[in-house]
């Protein structure tokens, strides 16, 4: 029977590619992670790894087991994990990956009453504007929009990710105010050039009854990042498209107003993604029930809904 040492050695050299990256993570030595993927090549009876001076890379082999071990050495993992904490309180590090602005607006103010209620969990809670690889970076959790589901990976929605034009109520004063997404044309728009493509992002807007028209806002001032173009708006530069959730408390409290209210652009879902493990670890578990109860109870889901106008 194979030691947990020995699978996991080897998952993660496969994952990194690299015995060094893989004692890393599990800290251990390199020499220790390359002495324990041997063991196990010598106990099957084949190569697992095409190994030379700058790659690590699976054989046929290798592919085949990986494929073979590695759900159910998440699963025994977990399983481990939760029999160290003895059926008790969820424990242990929380490592949760959360787009800035939206993190901080919307999750962080549940923080309090979360770990009042799970006080053996400790957040490392990292706040960024990029898709994090949750297994290989070994996160418990991220929240956000637009990830890829990677394998291993499954995604659970809280709430709908839609767009809309928004403006301070000081730069629309004796301007026209645009009747749809077309005359947005006409003034100044604040855009953001995407950090993966490098190109500006402009949204095609939808109403309720399903028609959809180009939103050709100009690019008069660029940014690349939402919370940029949010403090924009708020002093009066022009128009943004932003996220709801990103702009709700100032819509709520007259500091921005929409344009063109009765459209939106759909960005796809808010959702929270983990690893799809049949035995969760008991601290992420927590967390996800956590979350999904406090968005039902405050009514997120509704409140994000830019077709609602």
């Amino acid at each position: 029977m194979e030691t947990l040492a020995n699978l996991e050695s080897f998952v993660r050299s496969a994952d990194h590619g690299s015995f060094s990256e893989a004692a890393r993570r599990l800290a251990l030595t390199p020499a220790a992670v390359s002495r324990n993927v041997a063991m196990l090549e010598r106990n099957l009876g084949v190569r697992l790894f095409h190994r030379s001076t700058r790659k690590l890379t699976l054989t046929e082999a290798g592919e085949a087991f990986r494929n073979a071990i590695s759900g159910s050495l998440s699963d025994i993992q977990a399983a481990i994990a939760g029999a160290a904490n003895g059926g008790g309180e969820p424990t242990g590090v929380l490592k949760v990956s959360l787009a800035p602005t939206f993190g901080t607006m919307h999750i962080l103010p549940l923080l309090p009453a979360f770990i009042a209620r799970y006080r053996g969990v400790r957040p490392e809670w990292h706040f960024e504007n990029r898709q994090v690889d949750i297994i290989a970076e070994g996160y418990d959790a991220a929240i956000g929009g637009g990830f890829d589901l990677s394998p291993g990976v499954v995604a659970r929605t809280l709430a709908p990710a839609h767009i809309i034009a928004v403006s301070s109520p000081a730069y629309l004063a004796g301007r026209k105010l645009p009747a749809g997404p077309a005359d947005l044309a006409e003034l100044d728009g604040i855009v953001m050039r995407s950090l993966q493509s490098g190109r500006i992002r402009h949204w095609t807007m939808r109403d309720a009854a399903g028609e959809q028209i180009p939103a050709p806002l100009r690019e008069v001032f660029v940014f690349n990042d939402p919370a940029a173009m949010r403090r924009s708006a708020l002093l009066g530069l022009g128009v943004a498209m932003l996220a709801v959730p990103d702009v709700i408390d100032d819509l709520e409290s007259g500091a921005l107003i929409r344009v063109a209210p009765r459209w939106y652009a759909d960005a796809g879902a808010i959702s929270i993604y983990f690893a799809s493990r049949t035995l969760l670890p008991g601290k992420t578990r927590a967390f996800i029930d956590y979350i999904v109860d406090a968005f039902k109870q405050r009514r997120l889901a509704e409140r994000f809904a830019g077709s609602l106008g």
